[in-house]
C-alpha cells in the first residue's frame, strides 16, 4: 500500500491514496483550517475500520442491519508526542429485530480481533467500547 502527502501552503496538505482518493488536511493557520488534522484522521480511520467490520460481520450473520455509526471520544497525552491515551467507541447499530448478542459479538470481534487500526491504537491507548441498538 502506498500514499502520498503534498504540502500545499501554510499548514495545508493534500493526501492521495494509491487508489486515487484525495483528502485535504492540516492545522489551523491564520483562522483557516483546510480539513481534519492528522490526529483527527487517525480517529476517523479507526472508527471507519471498526464500523466496516461490524457491518460485514452482521451481514454475514444475516442480521437485518440498516445502519452503523461510531461515536468516538478520545484523550491525548499532555506532552509530546501527544499520542492517544484513551479511546472510547460507542456503536449505534440500527435495524429491526437485531440480536443484541450478535451485535455485541460483532463489535467485540472488530475491536479485539479484526480492526487493524484499533490494534495499532491499542499500543498507546486504552480502548473501550459499548453499543446500543436503535
Amino acid at each position: 500500500m502506498k500514499a502520498r502527502v503534498k504540502w500545499i501552503e501554510n499548514r495545508s496538505f493534500v493526501g492521495q491514496t494509491e487508489s486515487g482518493h484525495a483528502i485535504a488536511f492540516g492545522a489551523a493557520h491564520d483562522g483557516l483550517k483546510p480539513g481534519p488534522s492528522p490526529m483527527e484522521l487517525l480517529l476517523l480511520g479507526t472508527g471507519g475500520c471498526a464500523a466496516y467490520d461490524v457491518v460485514h460481520i452482521l451481514e454475514r450473520g444475516r442480521e437485518p442491519v440498516e445502519g452503523v455509526e461510531v461515536e468516538i471520544d478520545a484523550t491525548r497525552a499532555e506532552t509530546d508526542p501527544k499520542v492517544y491515551t484513551r479511546i472510547h467507541m460507542h456503536f449505534i447499530v440500527r435495524g429491526a429485530d437485531l440480536s443484541p448478542a450478535k451485535v455485541e459479538r460483532a463489535v467485540s470481534l472488530s475491536i479485539e480481533k479484526y480492526c487493524s487500526a484499533s490494534a495499532m491504537m491499542a499500543a498507546t491507548a486504552e480502548l473501550t467500547h459499548d453499543f446500543e441498538i436503535v
